[in-house]
């Protein structure tokens, strides 16, 4: 709205050529939703705790998790406000990049929403049951693949680029709605089982997407994108005001949900988040790259997959409990050793990612 606005005031004052600059947009992309996220969190959690929208301990997992019994959750319902908000004031809704990545956010939060709200509102511990959940992410993630393949343009944006390869990129032709697919459902599901700790998820979500804009940004100018020798696909950097939004609301909601934390996201938060990080990799060309930066979300899904399996076969468990960090909680760490270790880890995962656009 405010870009329409500006481009509008031009022929009155060129200053508001500046409000053109993707780069500046995203600065106030974070900041607004930041700001959104600061300002409404208390109301948030003021409400979320008249109405008793609590969260559900599992009283097989670690004794100090019942204390957290009692805490607001759906706080994602705070991240999803300051996203929309800030991404329709600042980023060029004409954009059909712009309008992918929102829709399939929105589209993952709702299937959050109803999920948290079977289980904290109606009570009911099943929540949205595993079949009806996969089956909606299914059709959006399945979707939006369909959609990107029909709509590309150039022969790149269905191409799979790997990194820290020169010119080397192979052409996935109907396969590549089969990816797309996989790395949209998966992400979303990978940070849901990631968000199990204070601020664990958060601001591992909100590195990652800092370092999937810079790929946006390079990869959407054609010089950069030349000079970096990484795909240049037309109109994809304006996707860095979208991801400038998910690090502002995604640092508002550290604010209060770092430990001992205030509110709880809910799977209408990282459900959300997760199917964003994937779609923008997807646009952006760089699946595997998130694969590389979301290291941690990976190894926590894989610690859920290899723990299931092993208690199916040999009737065994690998880890004293899955998610992985679980184990470690189990094992004796404090809570907030294990979260911020696991921050660390996604900082160095996040650089050696970035690092692919120069060692190629």
């Amino acid at each position: 709205m405010l870009l329409w606005l500006s481009e509008y005031l031009i022929q009155y004052y060129s200053g508001f050529n500046v409000f053109l600059y993707i780069t500046l947009r995203t600065i106030l992309g974070a900041l607004t939703s930041l700001f959104i996220a600061l300002a409404i969190g208390p109301i948030l959690i003021a409400y979320l705790s008249k109405y008793k929208v609590e969260q559900t301990v599992r009283d097989d997992g670690p004794e100090s998790h019942l204390l957290k019994t009692g805490t607001p959750t759906m706080g994602g319902v705070l991240i999803i406000i300051s996203i929309a908000f800030s991404t329709l004031c600042w980023a060029d809704l004409t954009n059909r990049y712009v309008q992918i990545v929102c829709a399939v956010t929105m589209a993952f939060a709702l299937i959050g929403y109803v999920d948290d709200y079977k289980k904290v509102v109606r009570q009911d511990p099943k929540g949205l049951s595993a079949k009806w959940k996969y089956f909606w992410q299914s059709v959006v993630g399945f979707s939006a693949a369909v959609f990107l393949f029909k709509t590309s343009i150039t022969p790149v944006e269905t191409q799979l680029i790997l990194p820290f390869i020169k010119f080397f990129t192979i052409d996935l032709g109907w396969f590549f709605i089969v990816l797309a697919y996989f790395v949209i459902v998966g992400s979303s599901n990978a940070v849901n089982l990631t968000d199990g700790l204070d601020g664990l998820a958060i601001l591992p979500t909100v590195m990652v997407a800092s370092g999937l804009a810079i790929f946006a940004y390079a990869s959407g100018n054609v010089q950069f994108a030349d000079y970096l020798s990484i795909p240049y696909v037309p109109g994809v950097g304006e996707i860095c005001v979208f991801l400038g939004a998910i690090v502002g609301s995604g640092l508002g909601f550290l604010w209060f949900n770092t430990y001992p934390a205030q509110v709880f996201m809910g799977d209408i938060g990282a459900l959300a988040l997760g199917a964003a990080l994937g779609i923008v990799a997807v646009v952006v060309r760089q699946e595997v790259v998130l694969f590389i930066m979301g290291g941690v979300f990976v190894i926590e899904t894989v610690s859920v997959i290899l723990q299931v399996s092993s208690f199916k076969l040999t009737g065994k468990r690998i880890f004293r409990m899955a998610p992985l960090h679980h184990h470690y909680e189990l094992k004796g760490w404090p809570e907030p050793r294990v979260i911020v270790r696991f921050w660390i880890i996604t900082f160095i995962l996040v650089l050696i990612g970035l690092s692919s656009l120069k060692i190629r």
